[in-house]
């Protein structure tokens, strides 16, 4: 424990098992026996960690409805030289839990802040999943707004990584496979935890498999997709294309050919296109 000798406190930012509980870290563990203070986003549940690991410490609630006043009191916990742990019910804190105000809250005060790592539901989905990781994309919790959720999930151009309420999933399957039914995708429920699943394949076989309807998905879900395909360019995108061509010299027919094989869009549509406004 600190003494009121010390300088100064710090805050440390620590992750938890998102399932199971022996993927707790050994910082992590001291840290939590060393600290006096433990912010959590629920006491009872970060008891059962610490009971498992013969842990006492004390303990404050830390959730999104009072972050904002707790974050104040933990502040002045650090400034009078205390040692104060932050954790979420699983996982590390401020990735789509809370904690955001109590970090930044520190750092505009110029006081230590530590961030060790530790389980990520977000990492171990993304690297089951077999998808490219060189460049992915975290974007929480997919939003639920049937015109937002499709234009995230059309145009991403990187694999994409989301949260999704099982009770939301058939339907957000269901979107993506009528869109893009090959899309490659993996499923990942209850990592960590006795009844992980990880199902990988095309948006609409994976449509299929879920698309039972609520109540047939339990669990914590979270969804990796791969990278949407570029998106090609429309028809009149095209023939403006071959008529720039033409206009700097290029004969019709060899125009229409080169702009269709990099658009798709049928070389004797364009050529039809064009030399009707020659006549």
């Amino acid at each position: 424990m600190t003494s009121p000798g010390d300088a100064v406190g710090r805050l440390v930012v620590c992750p938890t098992p998102i399932g199971n509980l022996q993927d707790v870290t050994l910082r992590v563990l001291a840290v939590l026996g060393q600290a006096d203070v433990v912010a959590c986003e629920d006491t009872r549940h970060t008891r059962v960690l610490l009971e498992r690991h013969g842990l006492a410490p004390r303990l404050v609630s830390f959730h999104e409805h009072n972050e904002r006043a707790r974050a104040g009191e933990m502040l002045q916990r650090v400034r009078r030289g205390e040692l104060v742990a932050l954790v979420s019910d699983a996982g590390t804190p401020i990735v789509s839990d809370p904690g955001f105000a109590l970090v930044r809250a520190c750092l505009d005060a110029g006081l230590p802040v530590e961030v060790l790592p530790g389980p990520s539901a977000v990492v171990t989905a993304l690297v089951a999943s077999g998808l490219p990781a060189e460049r992915w994309l975290f974007v929480g919790f997919l939003p639920r707004k049937r015109a937002e959720l499709e234009d995230l999930l059309m145009h991403a151009p990187e694999t994409l990584v989301a949260f999704e309420s099982p009770r939301r999933l058939a339907a957000t399957l269901r979107l993506l496979a009528a869109r893009d039914p090959e899309r490659p995708m993996a499923v990942c429920r209850e990592l960590t935890k006795r009844h992980e699943e990880v199902r990988r394949g095309s948006a609409g076989k994976l449509s299929a498999r879920y698309g039972s309807g609520a109540g047939a998905t339990r669990g914590e879900v979270v969804l990796v997709i791969g990278a949407a395909s570029p998106r090609r360019p429309g028809r009149e995108q095209a023939l403006a294309a071959v008529r720039e061509l033409v206009a700097a010299g290029a004969r019709s027919r060899q125009a229409a050919r080169s702009v269709a094989r990099l658009t798709g869009v049928g070389a004797n549509e364009l050529y039809r296109e064009i030399t009707s406004g020659e006549q």
